[in-house]
């Protein structure tokens, strides 16, 4: 059974009914948050990692923060086509290279946008290159690292008058955290992944 074949019944399961006390930072949110999307790249290989980017360090929004590949809806978007586009523009991943398996969970941030994941499956190796107007860096992580829960910490901070708990992990020196590290937690909840690298 291939890479995509397992996933797609992995994320069909993991999918199948409601699940309570998804993560979310929906209390800080802004009225009528603009809709985005992010690309979750696996990559098809006997361990397979997802691919993740460090935004510059100078940007006006999110200044070095670690994020999969993504941004908001342009005009006559659907989700899937925008984080299609954005992981192009950002990383040069090529949309014809990523079978998509599917979209998962809403996450609404507290900065104005309401980001919806999704996930897909691309070959290995490709010569991806950073965009230097916006992308710093692009790494891959194992998926038996990035979604084990384990290795997050919990941490909180004081923002927007309330305490708001948020999760984090270091990686070959990235700080993974916030929307980011959110969004995997749930997408772990989903997804029964052991059996990808347990063989």
């Amino acid at each position: 059974m291939t890479l995509v074949e397992r996933l797609t019944r992995i994320f069909d399961e993991g999918h199948g009914k409601p699940l309570d006390g998804l993560l979310t930072d929906e209390r800080f949110a802004e009225p009528d948050p603009r809709p985005a999307a992010v690309l979750i790249a696996v990559t098809d290989r006997p361990d397979p990692g997802a691919i993740l980017t460090r935004r510059r360090a100078d940007m006006r929004s999110h200044p070095g923060q670690v994020a999969f590949p993504g941004g908001k809806l342009d005009p006559g978007e659907d989700v899937v086509q925008a984080a299609l586009r954005e992981a192009h523009e950002e990383i040069a991943l090529p949309p014809a290279e990523v079978e998509i398996i599917g979209a998962t969970d809403p996450y609404t941030t507290g900065t104005g946008f309401v980001v919806t994941p999704v996930l897909g499956v691309a070959p290995p190796d490709l010569p991806l290159r950073a965009n230097p107007d916006e992308v710093e860096s692009w790494f891959e992580v194992p998926l038996r690292v990035l979604f084990d829960r384990s290795n997050y910490r919990e941490n909180s901070t004081f923002w927007k008058g309330a305490d708001r708990t948020y999760y984090e992990m270091d990686w070959d020196g990235y700080r993974i955290w916030g929307v980011t590290a959110a969004i995997i937690a749930n997408l772990s909840r989903r997804l029964e992944l052991t059996e990808l690298w347990e063989r």
